[in-house]
């Protein structure tokens, strides 16, 4: 749905009808296409005046009289895991690093949850949801809630010691700040008028909770359900919710909270740190073992294909361009659906079909990319050496539709979506289908993840809008695989800005015996 794989009108968004021919596949989905068009193409309307008067009052009263030591046990952690054993075995191991520092410090220890083990419910990853539950499980004898990334290094003693200084009976919300330099699509034109006056935190230093905040939105969630349709950029639809247009905390900067890696001249005063290393798990995946399928059509042959051409295509082994006319000089290949003026189910289930017939070579892994989508396969095969083809392997940038009235994740299909020879096999045998070609494939398909029980993987490294659409912090300590759309930009230029390593540096970094690096 959010690509940009625009062969008829350019509609950013689509209609989607009812209907169930499957067990394994039944739509039921209402959109209100004039709305969310609206929505996110209308700048969102919030008091910058309050956001503000909000950022002005730090209560440092507050902090000063009430410093304290906290004590492990009065902590909460909440990292945020998934469905994989790459994703659980990290997990696993930044809990037991907790457990042991707490130990080191001759403390209790901690409560240390995994965001995937505490329900089977697909929307706990937006973590709104989930309110309630730490309400009810911790908001009487625990005093924070604090959320981390599976790759975020935590100093114990050192944020024990941060939040002491903070009224943990008042409600705090603390995190590294990210703002936006201009209003993006991403946030719906937020702030349109001043984008940097809105601070959200950057989910890899961790954030914070105090208690009675949590309490409160538990109640608030009850009274008032979320009727949010999208989950887009979760890290700045939590401060938005929280900060209620002025009525509820902004969020309060910490500084000790760093996205620095843990060799920084930097890092001996942050309490958290992040290493920016992309994964990389033993050799990386060969090219021979990803097909790449190219989507595009007629229109586009002349103005995005050369652009592939001139920027990632060599690093392709095994690539097809699909479309819907056969053009020999590129060469495109019509795998016989009618191009549609919205979305192009039809075109990427024939993929997904051709991809396991004896039509193309037989590879562990699928990537599905739209023609202007800009991506770096060295390093998407460096990120693949930490996934087993043989599980079920459904990897790119998530989004979520109706999380909270159980909904389902999708991969947006602009960053690129992979997927391993087992997925593909599943969603094929499962007997899910496009109920109309120009239904949008990637919901579409995480429909049927949805319904089929596998679990969608997020990656930050995949982005489904421009560099520009992102907060400069926020990059900074990512290694990019993907970007899209050609909007503005010379995609050539931010190709070879954002995706090209220095041969200098090329395999400078070699996997741990044993171990595994990380983010």
């Amino acid at each position: 749905m959010h690509g940009s794989l625009d062969c008829g009108r350019n509609s950013a968004l689509h209609g989607m009808t009812t209907k169930c021919s499957h067990t394994l596949y039944c739509i039921v989905l209402a959109m209100n296409e004039v709305r969310l068009l609206i929505l996110s193409l209308v700048p969102f309307s919030f008091s910058t005046a309050a956001l503000q008067e909000d950022s002005s009052q730090i209560q440092d009263a507050d902090r000063g009289s009430q410093e304290r030591r906290i004590r492990s046990q009065e902590v909460v952690f909440v990292i945020l895991s998934q469905r994989n054993s790459f994703h659980v075995e990290r997990a696993h191991k930044r809990k037991a690093s907790l457990v042991q520092q707490a130990e080191n410090i001759r403390q209790s220890k901690p409560t240390v949850l995994l965001l995937h083990n505490l329900s089977d419910n697909e929307g706990d990853w937006s973590i709104l949801p989930l309110l309630p539950f730490f309400s009810a499980s911790y908001g009487r004898n625990s005093s924070w809630i604090v959320f981390l990334e599976e790759e975020t290094n935590v100093k114990l003693d050192k944020l024990l010691e941060i939040l002491g200084k903070y009224d943990a009976k008042k409600e705090w919300f603390l995190g590294k700040p990210l703002q936006d330099e201009e209003s993006t699509i991403i946030h719906h034109y937020a702030f349109a008028d001043n984008p940097s006056a809105f601070k959200y935190p950057d989910f890899g230093a961790a954030w914070a909770l105090s208690a009675p905040l949590v309490n409160r939105l538990a109640e608030k969630l009850k009274n008032d359900p979320l009727k949010s349709d999208f989950t887009i950029d979760l890290k700045h639809e939590i401060a938005l919710y929280i900060w209620e247009n002025g009525n509820g905390p902004a969020l309060t900067v910490i500084p000790e909270l760093c996205t620095d890696p843990e060799d920084h001249p930097n890092a001996w005063r942050c309490a958290t740190t992040l290493d920016a290393q992309l994964p990389l798990c033993g050799e990386p995946v060969k090219k021979e073992d990803i097909f790449v399928a190219v989507k595009t059509c007629q229109k586009f042959h002349a103005e995005r294909v050369p652009v592939v051409k001139k920027t990632w295509e060599k690093e392709a082994a095994l690539l097809e361009y699909y479309s819907d006319h056969a053009d020999p000089s590129i060469p495109t290949i019509d795998l016989g659906v009618p191009n549609t003026e919205r979305g192009h189910c039809g075109k990427t289930f024939a993929i997904l079909k051709r991809f396991l017939s004896d039509s193309v070579p037989q590879t562990d892994w699928l990537l599905i990319v739209d023609d202007d989508t800009l991506i770096s396969l060295p390093r998407l095969r460096a990120l693949l050496s930490c996934y087993r083809p043989s599980e079920a392997v459904c990897l790119g940038e998530r989004y979520g539709y109706g999380l909270s009235q159980g909904g389902y994740s999708y991969i947006t299909g602009g960053g690129g979506m992979v997927f391993s020879r087992e997925a593909v096999t599943k969603l094929q045998g499962s007997g899910c289908r496009c109920y109309s070609d120009d239904a949008p494939d990637d919901m579409v398909l995480g429909m049927c993840l949805s319904a089929l029980g596998l679990p969608v993987i997020h990656s930050p490294l995949f982005h489904q809008a421009r560099p520009e659409d992102y907060a400069k912090d926020y990059l900074a300590h990512q290694v990019p695989i993907s970007f899209h759309k050609h909007w503005n930009i010379d995609p050539v230029e931010v190709f070879h800005k954002w995706l090209v390593d220095d041969k200098r540096d090329k395999n400078s970094k070699q996997p741990q015996e044993g171990g595994r690096e990380e983010l």
